[in-house]
């Protein structure tokens, strides 16, 4: 269902872009606190150990604990509203240009749809241009998360306008230069890893035992997502450690704070100060979400193309019968 099919031509570019939509939206409320733990991890600059005095967090549950002790159990789901209007907004315009950019190569090349390596480049191409569209809200996202109290921004209009202000509309669009070199491989990862273990699973399983496929679905989709987070996971703190400079205030209360004058400032004095081991903050909390988050998003959005497909099939029935 995943990418367009030209033999079971039922899902449009406007029902992907609601699918997508949807998918997101329901992943996003599951996995947050997973991603708000994530962002702590990968903007501590000392190391995540209960070896160092200076470290708020040292691991996944001692961070669990000791944010719901300061501030409270709804602290995990800090920048929740910015991280909703993301996960809408990114599902809706990537699922789009992916059936888009898989029905156009199927029609204008030679190549199959269906093919992994198609997937790939569709798969980068689609994440790209939905990241180029929802970055701002993305940044908004991380500096809500990122915040401790007392709050800096008490709401999302006010962040809005204090950035804009203070920062100029440039600041929306931080961190955007390393998020893209990274989008694209993950995503493309992402799409072909999944085409791949479909394709595996297909070939393994009897087909007079391929029950239960929205367990493959959810399956396939968390391996691919461990594959891909782990391969491009450096990328990801680059961009957490950009978009919330000057921002420095608010991170006071978090332990060391660093100012970046761009990607290569920032990779640089991360090796220097906190060698390789650095790049790999907040790993752990990263491929525990991104294995139930990509698995989660897969599985909602096969469920609700299905159920779309359904729909018009009904009606379809119900228009040839009248």
């Amino acid at each position: 269902m995943v990418g367009y099919d030209p033999e079971a031509k039922c899902v449009s570019s406007v029902e992907a872009a609601v699918a997508g939509s949807a998918s997101g939206l329901v992943s996003r409320v599951l996995v947050s606190p997973l991603d708000v733990i994530k962002i702590r991890f990968q903007l501590q600059i000392e190391q995540l150990s209960s070896r160092n005095p200076g470290a708020k967090y040292h691991g996944i549950l001692q961070a669990v604990q000791r944010i719901s002790q300061e501030e409270g159990l709804l602290a995990f789901w800090k920048g929740h509203v910015p991280a909703q209007l993301l996960s809408v907004g990114y599902g809706a315009v990537q699922f789009m240009a992916f059936e888009s950019l898989t029905k156009l190569v199927h029609n204008v090349t030679s190549y199959n749809a269906r093919d992994s390596f198609v997937h790939f480049v569709c798969g980068g191409l689609a994440a790209c241009t939905a990241t180029v569209a929802v970055q701002p809200v993305d940044t908004l996202r991380t500096r809500f998360a990122a915040q401790g109290e007392p709050k800096i921004y008490p709401n999302l209009r006010h962040a809005v306008v204090t950035m804009y202000q203070t920062e100029g509309p440039r600041t929306f669009y931080r961190g955007l230069t390393p998020t893209i070199i990274a989008i694209f491989p993950y995503a493309g990862l992402q799409f072909s890893s999944y085409n791949i273990l479909q394709q595996f699973s297909e070939w393994v399983i009897p087909a007079e035992e391929k029950k239960g496929g929205n367990v493959k679905n959810l399956v396939c989709g968390s391996c691919a997502g461990i594959i891909s987070k782990t391969l491009t996971y450096p990328f990801d703190l680059f961009k957490k450690r950009l978009q919330v400079g000057g921002f420095e205030r608010a991170r006071a209360a978090f332990g060391q704070v660093r100012m970046y004058r761009g990607l290569l400032d920032c990779i640089r004095q991360i090796m220097r100060e906190e060698g390789p081991g650095g790049f790999f903050k907040g790993l752990s909390p990263s491929l525990l979400k991104a294995a139930v988050s990509t698995g989660l998003v897969f599985f909602w959005y096969e469920l609700f193309c299905s159920l779309l497909c359904a729909l018009k099939n009904t009606d379809s029935t119900m228009r040839t019968e009248g």
